[in-house]
């Protein structure tokens, strides 16, 4: 159903409070375990603070309605933050690539396993709870910059499994003699060659993320069409109208800009039809898609079902 769109800036300084708490969290872990991959972790974070700034920026003014210089609004605007924020989160990928090479020939020992992990589990379920948020609000406005935004925190989300998972196999392998004793076996002292090894898995893990926000950014300046299910529920009410009044259409085009939606189609009447006729007749249609989908502008143009030119463009 239609509704007043609501401004979605809360949720832009929701997500810059939990950037700035869980930096705090994962770079405190960081300097008692001296891990790689938790430093990877809180790389991603900062990452997450610098997109919540530009998320913020970017929705206060995606919200201003349409002037004499953008008539059709400001949503578009968005694309360019998920842009920005794609290509951030491959530059902290390669940052914590060229990290961990250097580690993986300067190994180091890790330093109070436990409370480092305590404290990144306790930032991830943070970021679990926020990225729930974010896309289910970013899906519910069409909103690609809360959608993104989201899908990033929850990468972050698996991003710390992923790491705390490979640091608790190494405090595990490192407290048992018969897992040192494999090690040993493959030629390493200990266990703590994983831990650069998961900072590269955890930064292709983010470079995957980064690429399909990328593409997803340039989709939606090309103007892409709405989604084949939404038009599908586009064409079952023209054909239902014009199935009623014995009229047809053509030309229909969708296209979404930041969480607005639109369409414009021609609509073939009889031409003995009146003015109001036809406004009237458009008006129901335009007062149906417009019940179904919530921030949709429809533009139609009435012909002549008679004239062949109508058919022309």
């Amino acid at each position: 159903m239609n509704t007043k769109p609501t401004s979605l800036t809360f949720y832009g300084w929701l997500s810059l409070l939990a950037a700035i708490f869980t930096i705090a969290l994962k770079s405190y872990a960081y300097w008692l375990t001296n891990s790689v991959g938790l430093l990877s972790d809180a790389l991603e974070s900062v990452i997450n603070l610098i997109a919540a700034i530009i998320m913020l920026i970017v929705l206060s003014i995606a919200a201003r309605p349409p002037d004499d210089r953008h008539t059709y609004g400001h949503e578009k605007i968005e694309y360019f933050s998920s842009g920005a924020e794609g290509i951030m989160i491959l530059l902290a990928a390669f940052s914590i690539i060229w990290t961990a090479w250097e580690r993986l020939f300067a190994l180091q020992p890790l330093q109070k396993l436990d409370i480092g992990i305590a404290i990144s589990v306790f930032a991830s379920l943070i970021n679990l709870f926020v990225a729930r948020i974010l896309i289910s609000t970013g899906k519910r406005h069409r909103s690609i910059t809360l959608e993104a935004d989201g899908k990033h925190l929850m990468t972050d989300v698996w991003t710390t499994v992923g790491v705390l998972l490979g640091i608790a196999i190494i405090s595990a392998g490192n407290h048992f003699t018969a897992t040192l004793k494999i090690a040993q076996q493959l030629g390493l002292n200990s266990w703590e060659i994983l831990d650069p090894i998961i900072a590269f898995l955890v930064a292709l893990n983010i470079f995957g993320a980064g690429l399909h926000l990328i593409r997803r950014t340039i989709s939606g300046l090309m103007d892409a069409a709405l989604s084949q299910e939404e038009l599908t529920a586009i064409v079952e009410i023209l054909d239902k109208f014009a199935a009623s009044e014995h009229i047809t259409y053509h030309a229909l085009r969708t296209r979404y800009a930041g969480t607005r939606r639109f369409m414009s189609v021609h609509i073939l009447v009889p031409g003995d039809w009146t003015v109001k006729q036809g406004h009237d007749f458009v008006e129901n249609i335009e007062g149906q898609i417009k019940f179904i989908f919530n921030n949709i502008d429809i533009d139609t143009h009435l012909e002549p079902i008679e004239d062949l030119a109508s058919w022309d463009h």
